[in-house]
């Protein structure tokens, strides 16, 4: 697969000592980000999110993906075709004795999920992420005008 290096942004631009990390995200959030880990399949409640707005790292805040580059992969994680350009970066996995495409966000080196050829159209791509890894923001109501009398 070649995969996009999408890593325009600065170079992990957020350094925390582990015990900070800890005490800022959930047991859950530091499981994923800072470990390594992954959630169960099926259990974000990100997966069922259809609303307009932007998807962010749940470490640092950046902006990752927008809401209308998510689909449904049946797989049971939160999938994305494309990453806002500079938002991720990716490296080699060769955990569980098989090679994958460790995705992470660019600015605070979070781990966020993997990436895989098999996505739709137009990049064929599948970015594979943990909900707990992600934090939705929607896009908010635009101001109603004021009523001319």
């Amino acid at each position: 697969m070649q995969s996009k290096d999408h890593s325009g942004a600065a170079p992990y631009g957020v350094e925390k000592p582990d015990a900070e990390w800890q005490r800022e995200l959930t047991p859950e959030q530091y499981r994923v980000l800072r470990a390594h880990g992954t959630e169960r399949a099926g259990t974000s409640p990100l997966n069922s999110e259809h609303r307009a707005g932007m998807f962010r790292c749940a470490g640092c805040g950046q902006p990752l993906f927008k809401s209308n580059t998510k689909f449904d992969s049946g797989t049971g994680w939160p999938s994305f075709y494309e990453p806002l350009a500079g938002a991720v970066a990716t490296s080699k996995d060769g955990a569980l004795g098989m090679q994958r495409t460790e995705v992470h966000c660019s600015t605070c080196r979070g781990h966020l999920g993997h990436v895989f050829p098999d996505g739709p159209k137009p990049t064929g791509e599948r970015y594979c992420m943990n909900g707990a890894a992600l934090k939705f923001e929607p896009v908010s109501a635009p101001p109603t005008a004021a009523k001319k009398e």
